[in-house]
Parts: structure tokens; sequence; C-alpha cells
């Protein structure tokens, strides 16, 4: 569990939930489908540098890329997402919309 989950939650650690990950989408008219055979490439609509959503119960939960682990496709989860479906920062990550440290050199003047 991560440390920022309550400790009531704990109780429902071992419940199974569906991950799912999609890699793109794309509409293509039947004709198309049904000539598609062995060696066919389908285009999708992501591109292959963009980040990829994790749905729990049809709902994104996070962003990630995809790597390989152990011969397995996996995901390395890069951002966490809220309900409002915004990226979470990370804990040890400012918010996006804190100011910078003022440069100390800047305006030392004026406090003499």
């Amino acid at each position: 569990m991560s440390e920022f989950q309550p400790a009531a939650f704990q109780r429902f650690g071992a419940v199974a939930v569906r991950l799912s990950v999609e890699l793109g989408r794309t509409e293509m008219p039947l004709r198309d489908v049904l000539m598609l055979g062995e060696g066919s490439t389908v285009m999708l609509d992501r591109l292959t540098d963009e980040l990829l959503d994790v749905t729990a119960n049809g709902r994104v939960i996070a962003r990630g890329e995809v790597v390989a682990e152990k011969g397995r496709f996996a995901l390395r989860i890069v951002h966490l997402v809220g309900e409002d479906g915004q990226e979470i920062p990370a804990a040890d990550a400012p918010p996006a919309d804190a100011a910078m440290p003022a440069d100390p050199a800047v305006g030392a003047a004026d406090a003499l």
C-alpha cells in the first residue's frame, strides 16, 4: 500500500481489480476490416511516444509507458490520475502553480 492511503483501506487490499491498458483505437470501413489478414498493419490513433491510459473498471487511474520485464510487456506508471482526470503531482514535486524561489541576489541591495 502507498503511504498516502488511509489504514482503513487495508482491509480491501485483497480485492481483485481488472486493470486495462489500451494501445490505441482506429475506425475503418468494414470492407477494409474484411481484407485484414496475416501481416496486415492497422494504424492506431496514438503516437509511439504518447503515454498510455491505465483503466480500472473503465476509469482512467494512471498513465504510463510500455516497458519489457522478464520477457513480458509491462507498464511503468509515470503519472497517477485524480478524480477530475488531471495528473496528480508526485509527492516530491512542487505543485505546478507554486512560485519559484526568488533569486537571493535579486533585490539584495533593497534589504540594506
